[in-house]
């Protein structure tokens, strides 16, 4: 129930796939822009290991 979705609104492996991608894409941006608003952007999770 991401995003309350509950069901795919077309039939088809291809419109399956469609569908999911953009749920997918719009997962992603909206955890960006949860990241912006808090102002996390460019901090990384672990500190960079040099080579």
């Amino acid at each position: 129930e991401d995003m309350s979705f509950r069901k795919y609104l077309c039939r088809g492996t291809v419109n399956v796939l469609a569908e999911s991608t953009m749920i997918a894409i719009a997962h992603n941006i909206n955890k960006l822009h949860r990241k912006i608003q808090s102002g996390k952007i460019g901090q990384h999770l672990f500190e960079l290991k040099t080579a």
